[in-house]
């Protein structure tokens, strides 16, 4: 019921009845495993076998070993099928054609999900829980899907939950005995039984369906997100309404600026002589949480026909001039979002676009990426003097609200260095001026790539504390410290002046990924500053006395790549016909600044890949994380009085002998506590301390087991420990080593299961029917 939420993605809907067909075999073998009775772990194992050998027989026969047993060749037609698909889900728009590809994607999807369910529901008993892999399911289903009638899915799969949820409950009703009703009204009346019950949960269940479907009803502010189908459209109908919901455009662009091969993103052709200002923006970030920047939700329009409109705050006065780009992007480059030298004066593209005209930016339609576009933009290249920016009136209130909102969580270090920093500054202008020479001059920050971006609203203190970070790092705090000076600020999202070409044009790669903070002087409008040392250009209007020198700053931000066209090709062109054809060029982050739909890592991917993850991690490390936990139950805080200081002493027992187990002293189960003691200190070498750590624990041993009534001890605990520092001290490298991560004890394990492994048969087999014959002796 759940997976029906993925029938308006794809046309025909034939996979569904295929996909239904499987999972009921995979439910009938569940069933069946469960009737025998297999162990839980077993069923669910004999589950997934009998899942693999069916999709081998559905989608890989001519691969697989007697065309049902999945062997090497179907694993790797596998991995091809599901890159196709990932292929196709990026190609095609919403209906997408059955494809192999996708049919495999959304039957072995729906397949996980049901196993999952089975197992959670079923198997192990526990229906609540099952409703996450459903949730999952719908969640993935209505994220891409905008057809109006995701409320119908919605209701189908919380239909199926709640009968889920009843069926688990009748059971365990059913396993109480009978339910008191009252007494009976009449002689003919039936018995109550579970009818009160069963209806009292069909009416809760109701009800909180119809919350469910009506609350979000009230609540508009609930809509956008990260499921928000960028490929379904960013606007509502045909004209120019609609809006654009908040997204985190930064995820992954150190990803961008750390890949081993810097792939050339967009080719670009400009009319401006110095192209060390050439600034493709992509999005402004304007509002601030406290954690991270974001775009606020903005409305948007179509895209105007004629020039745009003047950007905002920009006067008559400021010196301004007109110039051409043009940009050709990657075929592999699917951005959502159209990078543009910052203000446009006009755009010439095809495709679906529509025009946010707050950032001036536009946005694609239904589906409309970046990928293999070639566009042109008419742009103003603006270039204001330092006494303009300097003499700028105050901007309008409104927009200084709104801009210079900081939230209460900032700590207050941001607003004082900023204070410190400028300290002495006329006006804003100077203050501008003096946070972007803290932090590319005289505050000893240093570029770096390999920091994280980091979370919480104490990222930009511990920034300003380590003084390491890359542009993201560097925007962001010089935009927050603007801000609590009362400067309207806000962080840009793009790209960096690329590398000039011989021919003419500049390669704009990965590696020119960036974010700078754009204040706000009016009379001039939004104006770029660069903190980020050695990225980008530094403006020349923050440089007061640049025409009075000629000898170049080697402190101050620069180009990276050679002023003089390189006739080399570039590194993007290193990758070979065939490679670029099987699209084994792929960087870690094909997107630059933004996460979109169409491109980068699918959530099937990311999922098998944290599936794959945990397993690489946990299965190793079971053994120390059983040992871990194994060793906190025993040496915790229990057992203090009278009445369980045997059960605690005897834990304690167990953890001091294990222990020594783990660091080469088997247990020798013949001898007494106080003899086992004897060959631990003697077989451990421990120091005398440890020593009589052990003997202790051997005393309250004896005491429990032949004492009339045992008292507590006290300080076992801390005595366990001194032998285990003692154990630790004498042996090897390797030796702690292997009592760490593959401990001997952890063999107690497999015992456990063995015995009860044997306690299931003997059930099992007390429970067949014994068959007599009758005898024939007559009394």
């Amino acid at each position: 019921m759940a997976a029906s939420a993925l029938l308006p993605l794809v046309e025909p809907a034939s996979w569904m009845l295929q996909a239904a067909l499987v999972l009921a075999v995979q439910s009938g073998v569940g069933a069946a495993a469960r009737r025998v009775p297999l162990a839980r772990p077993v069923t669910v194992g004999v589950q997934v076998l009998v899942t693999l050998v069916l999709l081998t027989l559905v989608f890989a026969r001519e691969h697989a070993v007697a065309g049902l047993i999945p062997g090497p060749d179907a694993v790797r037609f596998f991995a091809d099928l599901l890159e196709q698909g990932g292929n196709d889900v990026s190609r095609y728009a919403i209906p997408a054609p059955l494809s192999d590809g996708i049919r495999l994607m959304l039957v072995g999807g729906v397949l996980v999900i049901g196993l999952l369910v089975d197992a959670l529901a079923v198997t192990f008993r526990s229906a609540a829980p099952a409703g996450l892999p459903l949730l999952a399911l719908y969640s993935v289903a209505a994220g891409l899907s905008d057809n109006g009638v995701d409320w119908l899915w919605f209701l189908l799969a919380a239909a199926g939950y709640l009968m889920l949820l009843l069926a688990e409950g009748r059971d365990r009703l059913s396993q109480w005995g009978r339910v008191f009703g009252g007494e009976a009204r009449g002689p003919g009346d039936r018995p109550p039984g579970a009818v009160a019950p069963v209806r009292t949960g069909r009416r809760i269940g109701v009800v909180a369906l119809g919350i469910a479907l009506v609350v979000p009803l009230g609540l508009p502010a609930m809509n956008g997100g990260l499921l928000d189908a960028t490929g379904a459209g960013v606007g509502s109908g045909s004209g120019g309404g609609g809006t654009i919901s908040a997204v985190n455009p930064l995820v992954s662009l150190r990803d961008s600026l750390n890949v081993d091969e810097d792939r050339q993103v967009m080719s670009v052709r400009s009319e401006m002589t110095d192209v060390s200002d050439l600034y493709l923006r992509i999005v402004s970030l304007d509002d601030f949480d406290g954690t991270t920047w974001k775009p606020s939700k903005r409305s948007i329009t179509t895209v105007p026909d004629g020039p745009f409109p003047t950007p905002p705050g920009l006067g008559p006065d400021t010196g301004r001039t007109e110039v051409g780009t043009t940009i050709s992007t990657a075929d592999w480059y699917g951005q959502d979002w159209l990078p543009m030298p910052y203000p446009p004066s006009g755009v010439s593209i095809g495709g679906n676009w529509r025009y946010e005209p707050v950032g001036m930016t536009l946005v694609g339609d239904h589906g409309q990426n970046t990928r293999g576009l070639s566009y042109e933009v008419r742009s103003l290249h603006v270039q204001p003097t330092p006494e303009q920016l300097a003499d700028a009136p105050e901007p309008p209130p409104a927009l200084e609200r709104e801009y210079t909102e900081l939230p209460d969580s900032l700590p207050g270090v941001v607003s004082r260095t900023a204070r410190e920093v400028t300290e002495g500054a006329n006006n804003p202008y100077e203050q501008a001026v003096r946070l972007q020479e803290y932090f590319t001059l005289n505050g000893g920050f240093e570029y770096d790539t390999e920091v994280d971006v980091g979370s919480g609203s104490q990222a930009i203190a511990r920034f300003l504390r380590d003084r390491q970070g890359f542009c993201v790092h560097f925007s962001f705090a010089m935009a927050s410290m603007a801000r609590s000076l009362g400067i309207p600020a806000r962080v840009a999202v793009g790209f960096a002046p690329g590398t000039p070409q011989a021919d003419g044009t500049v390669a704009v790669g990965l590696r020119d990924a960036h974010a700078w903070p754009e204040l706000y002087f009016e009379g001039v409008g939004w104006t770029r500053f660069e903190p980020t040392p050695t990225r980008g250009s530094t403006p020349s209007y923050t440089v007061p006395d640049a025409a009075d020198s000629t000898v170049p700053d080697p402190a101050r931000p620069s180009r990276a790549a050679p002023v003089e066209p390189s006739a080399a090709p570039s590194e993007s062109e290193s990758c070979t016909a065939q490679e670029k054809k099987l699209e084994a060029c792929a960087s870690e982050s094909p997107q630059v600044a933004l996460v979109t739909d169409d491109d980068g890592p699918k959530w099937y991917v990311l999922l098998a890949w944290v599936l794959a993850g945990l397993a690489v991690l946990v299965l190793p490390l079971s053994p120390m994380l059983w040992r871990t936990r194994t060793r906190s139950v025993r040496l915790g805080a229990h057992g203090r009085s009278e009445a369980d200081a045997g059960p605690y002493v005897l834990a304690v027992w167990d953890e001091l002998t294990d222990t020594a187990w783990d660091y080469g002293i088997s247990p020798d189960e013949s001898l007494t506590p106080r003899g086992a003691a004897a060959r631990i200190v003697r077989l451990g070498r421990l120091d005398q301390s440890a020593a009589a750590s052990v003997h202790r624990v051997a005393d309250a041993v004896e005491q429990v087991l032949y004492a009339p009534t045992p008292r507590p001890v006290a300080g076992l605990t801390d005595d366990v420990r001194r032998v285990i520092a003692g154990l630790r001290a004498p042996v090897g490298r390797g030796t702690r080593l292997r009592a760490v991560v593959a401990p001997r004890s952890t063999v107690r394990v497999v015992w456990a299961v063995s015995a009860w492994w044997s306690g299931v048969r003997e059930r099992v087999v007390a429970m067949r029917p014994t068959w007599r014959k009758p005898s024939r002796q007559q009394g």
